[in-house]
Order: C-alpha cells, then sequence, then structure tokens
C-alpha cells in the first residue's frame, strides 16, 4: 500500500460533534518528525513493521510492533525511525469529549501503550476506506467509527492491568474515608490523599465505582448508620446522624431516605428497633 496522509472535513457542524477526526494516514515508512511546538489535536499512530523512537515529556520510547503512541495536543515531541521501514497508521481527532474518552482508559498524558493491534487497526483502516470515499456524510461517520475506535482502546487498556493500578490508586482514599467517617470530608481532602487532582479523582470513581466520590461517602455513611441503630439501639436518630458524619438531623433523614426509600424512624420499625 502507498502512503497517505487525508484531511477530515471539518467545520462548524462537525465540531459540535463529542469526537472527530481532522487527519488520517498510512505512511509504509515515517520519516523523522520534529514538532517543537507539538500539535493541535490528538494524535493516535500504531506501529505496523519497523521500529522507531519517541521523545516526548525528556523520556525516550523505543515503539515497535503491538505497540502505540499517543501525543496530546500542544505537547513537544519528536518521532524518529531506528529500523526501516517504519510503517504505521495513525489518526489525528479532537472533540469535548476526546480527553474524558481517553482518561477513561487511563490515558493521561503523551506515551506509549501495548495494544491488540488487529482489533484496532480493522478501525485505522475503516477510516482510512471513508477518507478515500468522499461520501457527502464523511465528517459523521468518521465520527461514529472514532468513537467506537476510542471505547475499543480504552477496554483493552482497562484490561491490559490499567484497572488494578487505578485501583491501587484508590485504595488509600477508601481506607480514609472508612477512618473518618464520623465527620465531614471534603472533594480536595480525598484527592490529597492519594496525592491527585480532584477532577482525576471523580474520573476514578466513576470508572471503577460508577459514582462520584461523595455519593460513595453518603452511602458508606448510611450503610454504617444502618448498623449503628442495631449496635446502639439506645441511641437516638440525631445521636446515630452525628455519628456518620451528619451535624443537621434533618439532612441525615434527606439523605437516608435518599439511599434506601424510607426514612430512619421507617427503617427501625421495619425492623422492631426501639
Amino acid at each position: 500500500m502507498e502512503s497517505k496522509y487525508i484531511f477530515g472535513k471539518v467545520d462548524d457542524q462537525i465540531t459540535q460533534l463529542p469526537v472527530y477526526v481532522t487527519t488520517v494516514g498510512y505512511w509504509d515508512h515515517q520519516e523523522e518528525m520534529v514538532r517543537t511546538e507539538g500539535f493541535p489535536d490528538f494524535q493516535y499512530h500504531q506501529i505496523i513493521s519497523g521500529e522507531g523512537e519517541l521523545l516526548v515529556d525528556g523520556r525516550r520510547i523505543k515503539v515497535g510492533p503491538g505497540s502505540a503512541f499517543i501525543l496530546y495536543p500542544g505537547v513537544p515531541h519528536t518521532y524518529r525511525p531506528l529500523r526501516a521501514p517504519w510503517e504505521l497508521v495513525w489518526v489525528s481527532f479532537n472533540g469535548r469529549e476526546a480527553e474524558r474518552m481517553l482518561a477513561y482508559g487511563g490515558i493521561q498524558a503523551s506515551g506509549e501503550r501495548q495494544v491488540n493491534g488487529e482489533v484496532l487497526l480493522s478501525k485505522l483502516w475503516g477510516m482510512l476506506a471513508i477518507a478515500e470515499s468522499r461520501q457527502e456524510a464523511q465528517g459523521i461517520e468518521f465520527s461514529k467509527l472514532l468513537y467506537s475506535f476510542l471505547l475499543d482502546l480504552s477496554q483493552q487498556l482497562t484490561n491490559s492491568g490499567t484497572l488494578d493500578r487505578q485501583l491501587d490508586r484508590l485504595a488509600p482514599v477508601l481506607s480514609y474515608i472508612e477512618a473518618n467517617i464520623h465527620r465531614p470530608l471534603s472533594l480536595q481532602e480525598l484527592a490529597d490523599t492519594a496525592m491527585i487532582t480532584p477532577q482525576y479523582l471523580c474520573l476514578l470513581f466513576k470508572k471503577i465505582l460508577n459514582m462520584r466520590p461523595m455519593v460513595y461517602v453518603n452511602q458508606e455513611r448510611i450503610n454504617l448508620s444502618k448498623a449503628l441503630m442495631f449496635r446502639e439501639s439506645g441511641k437516638r436518630i440525631q445521636e446515630i446522624g452525628q455519628m456518620v458524619g451528619f451535624d443537621h438531623p434533618s439532612y441525615f433523614s434527606a439523605q437516608f431516605k435518599r439511599y434506601t426509600g424510607m426514612s430512619p424512624e421507617q427503617f427501625k420499625q421495619l425492623h422492631g428497633l426501639r
């Protein structure tokens, strides 16, 4: 196959899509590329044969078959062949959901990843076919295939151990919540426990537990309050609420009903607690 480099049609309508393709292409041999100012869009390069080298963020990374490298917008980088021919296929893309979809697969910065080549390559070849077809709804077809491609990429990376690493990252936060469930907790405080940003903490919770951090905290408070109603049956509802970090009885009752479908008083009556 001959080298190809095709620009996607990007207009105001296309940029409203969650993700969209800006370029797609194939090189039978990729020459050295030096970008001191980076590139304006996200880039994904998948190696088919040969070996190359990526220089980004002060790192020097070898990339060959079975690997791909992702570049974030505006990040200075260089990539060049070490062994010819250095054959690769790539897509550049953008959109309001682009960064979020990469983060879903644990990609937070430019770098290299090991991938299942055939699965992802089939989507890249599909994008090239769309580009060559010159069909009228090309931008929408690109977007549909790109969205599917990014989901496949995220699933591969998650299944290859990313999730385990993220669980390890979340473990100290969960332990901290358990130890401090009796007092008010802020999102920033929880993020500081794992030495990450509040935004990334929210992403981890959403991906691993399918809920936001403070929703998890309140859920744990309610679960503990139910246990305390059995163990501390002599305590008033207000006291139970304070023991699990709720300063205001009305807020405790509202949250209890939200998570259980009944008030604390109804819960006690249902279980014969006085």
